[in-house]
Formats: C-alpha cells, structure tokens, sequence
C-alpha cells in the first residue's frame, strides 16, 4: 500500500468512526475479562471459605472449579464476539475504505 493511499486512508471520516468503534470494543471486552480474572484472584485471597466449599452436601469438587472452567468459557466466549465483530462489520467496512482510498 502506498503512502498516498495510507494517508488517505488515516483522513477518512469512516476509518477514524472504525478504530474509535474497534477500541471501544477491545477496552471493553478487556476491562470485562480483567474484571472477571482478578475478581476470582480476589475472592481467593480473601474468601478461601467460600472458594473451597463443596458445590453440594455430598460432593468433594470445591466451588472454586466450575467457577475456574466458566471463567474461561466466559472468556473464551468474549474472543468470539470480538472475532464476530471483526469479521462481521470491522474487516468488510475496512475493505470499502480500503476501496475508496485506492481510486
């Protein structure tokens, strides 16, 4: 890609309304997973108690696993509606712009 085509690229009213919609999206979706992890790192070092009691009367699997597992899938949830959007409605308005900057 030229430099011309870059410039013009950077100029235009859509791909500015792009990167502000794509960051807004990213720090979002971080600031929720970073919630989500150190809150569990949290309530670890300050409720244990909670954390290792059984999820049942009878059961020995602490309440601190399937918390662990949905954290994950919750995370990994998150990285695919980032993916989503990115595919979806970032990458196809980034190609029109790429598009128009080329003529």
């Amino acid at each position: 890609m030229s430099e011309l085509i870059s410039n013009k690229i950077q100029q235009d009213p859509r791909y500015l309304q792009l990167a502000s919609r794509r960051g807004r999206l990213a720090w979002t979706l971080s600031v929720l997973v970073c919630v989500i992890f150190y809150g569990f790192i949290l309530m670890v070092a300050f409720t244990p108690d909670i954390i290792t009691a059984p999820i049942s009367a009878t059961s020995v699997i602490p309440l601190g696993l399937p918390l662990g597992v949905a954290i994950i899938l919750v995370c990994c949830v998150l990285t695919g509606i980032y993916v989503y959007q990115s595919n979806q409605v970032y990458d196809p308005l980034f190609e029109e712009i790429v598009r128009g900057a080329s003529k």
